[in-house]
């Protein structure tokens, strides 16, 4: 996931280097993105910040050195927006889906 951003980024950076030169940027294929995997990938960032965010309140309420407050919370916090960010997407993929089932052709 993290390589198509800096693959795109190279992209970017080869095309102002040639409008720089004074020569034409070159066109770029576009790299192929799998939707399925962006969705997978999504909801495992999504439950990783979960967990983490579990552990870190199980090793607050047990008392252990390192853990404060505010980092429970934080994270608590994360997880709850990319939670809550997620079922928006969500809704906005079946509400988009139902629109297209329910278009007459």
């Amino acid at each position: 996931m993290a390589t198509q951003g800096i693959d795109q980024l190279l992209g970017e950076l080869r095309a102002s280097a040639a409008l720089a030169a004074g020569k034409a940027p070159q066109p770029q294929e576009a790299p192929q993105v799998d939707f399925a995997d962006v969705l997978k990938s999504t909801i495992e960032q999504v439950n990783s910040a979960q967990q983490t965010s579990q552990e870190m309140q199980k090793q607050f309420e047990l008392g252990e050195e390192g853990v404060n407050l505010q980092d429970v919370m934080v994270s608590l916090q994360k997880a709850s927006l990319s939670f809550q960010t997620m079922v928006q997407a969500r809704n906005k993929l079946v509400s988009a889906y139902q629109e297209i089932m329910n278009t007459q052709i």
